[in-house]
């Protein structure tokens, strides 16, 4: 930069011939600063001058500007790396944002070695994928930025995601797009099981219950077969999941729908009212019908809505506790991907109940009290043995074989026994 000045100091010098009274002492800093200033459009053009231009300013300024800067860094949120922007809403670096934005959009699941708590800072971000991706959720980035790409943030339909009554999701327009899948594939409209059965006062009869419960076991088929990866798991695992949860899931889709349930028409359609009881047949079956009351009762009042719903039936259907399975590491990481989509959801959505999240993952043991030779008691007696045989496993691989195999016609048409057989007319039902 001197050389620069004394260039073009030099020539205005000459031609000025210098003051007529001798050179002023006083005078001369301000000339050199007038000088240096009309020599600065001169710089860019200069070939020495690297990179892209810059406004002189004395050493002062430029501390100022530093300091500015300074105050500008904002740590990573995630692994306190140097900020690069707000990224999916928070302030992350590069590396956690392209990390995110890689794991939602390609539905990646990881799991964790260790107990799921792995320090996540700038120089073990990449030691475990899973307790990273965790902390995403925890520290607020959003999942539907990701998916939404760089839309404006405006509000979406608030009826896109709509409970079994046909209200918005408790006013809440935000869902992930794994729950947003198992939502999709819910086949609970209160048309599909008529109006009995969102009525809990009505008294529903031997029928209607027989219907009711054998609909709610076919759809908990048709749930499952719809959900993002069970239909990608061998048939065996899918047959060995349903034999095993089958009867958890009843007892959710029981309480999701409001299932009336009252002794009379239960000891009927158990078949009870037509021959003689013993005292201790009576108080064994009471007790059944206590415990599926219970468990039906306390899910009630926790107001579990669509997405939680479907988020624990998730959970209970992939669980590596299935005997021969093929794989079950995998099925144990999306039954930890369930879990922790359940997780973020309650807690954006219901932040002034941060208890909520354990009470609901709380309900989920005690659903194993309602054993699947109660349900077959309470509710498949009259469909006759050879349904209700091996806790419901041949039922589960013939409807798996026939969807498999194309045969979704018959299967919609309905359950029916033989046509000779006088229950076909009681515990015939359709899906439609």
């Amino acid at each position: 930069m001197a050389m620069v000045v004394s260039v073009w100091r030099d020539p205005q010098e000459d031609v000025a011939g210098g003051p007529p009274n001798g050179p002023n002492p006083a005078a001369q800093p301000a000339r050199e600063q007038q000088q240096a200033a009309s020599a600065a459009p001169h710089t860019p053009q200069t070939p020495s001058q690297p990179g892209p231009p810059s406004t002189p300013g004395t050493a002062g300024d430029k501390g100022s500007q530093n300091s500015g800067q300074s105050q500008q860094h904002i740590e990573c949120v995630v692994c306190g790396d140097k900020s690069s922007g707000k990224h999916y809403g928070q302030f992350t670096c590069e590396g956690c944002k392209s990390f995110f934005k890689r794991s939602v959009r390609r539905n990646l699941t990881y799991s964790c070695r260790a107990n799921r708590n792995c320090p996540i800072d700038q120089h073990h971000r990449n030691q475990c994928q899973y307790c990273r991706l965790k902390k995403c959720l925890k520290v607020g980035m959003r999942r539907e930025a990701v998916q939404r790409g760089r839309m404006p943030p405006t509000q979406p339909n608030p009826g896109q995601y709509a409970l079994t009554n046909g209200d918005p999701l408790n006013g809440h327009c935000y869902l992930s797009g794994y729950i947003s899948l198992l939502l999709r594939a819910e086949p609970y409209p209160t048309s599909r099981y008529g109006s009995q059965c969102m009525q809990p006062n009505n008294i529903m009869g031997i029928e209607n219950i027989c219907e009711l419960a054998a609909r709610l076991l076919f759809s908990a088929v048709e749930w499952a077969r719809n959900i993002p990866f069970f239909p990608d798991l061998q048939i065996t695992d899918q047959v060995s999941l349903l034999r095993l949860t089958w009867s958890e899931l009843f007892v959710l889709n029981a309480a999701q729908c409001s299932m009336p349930l009252h002794v009379a028409p239960l000891l009927a359609a158990a078949g009870l009212h037509a021959s003689p009881m013993s005292a201790d047949r009576v108080v064994a079956f009471m007790d059944h019908i206590r415990i599926f009351q219970e468990q039906v009762e306390k899910l009630k009042t926790l107001h579990v809505d669509s997405a939680e719903y479907s988020c624990l039936k998730a959970i209970v259907l992939f669980t590596s506790d299935a005997c021969g399975l093929s794989d079950a590491a995998h099925i144990e990481s999306l039954q930890e991907k369930s879990q922790c989509a359940l997780e973020e959801y309650v807690r954006s959505q219901y932040p002034n109940q941060p208890s909520r999240f354990g009470k609901l993952l709380l309900r989920l043991p005690s659903l194993r009290t309602v054993s699947s030779s109660v349900i077959e008691q309470l509710f498949f007696v009259r469909l006759g043995a050879a349904a209700c045989c091996d806790s419901m496993g041949v039922l589960f691989c013939l409807l798996l074989l026939l969807r498999t195999q194309g045969f979704i016609e018959e299967l919609e048409d309905g359950f029916k026994t033989h046509p000779g057989d006088q229950r076909s007319s009681t515990c015939s039902f359709s899906l439609n």
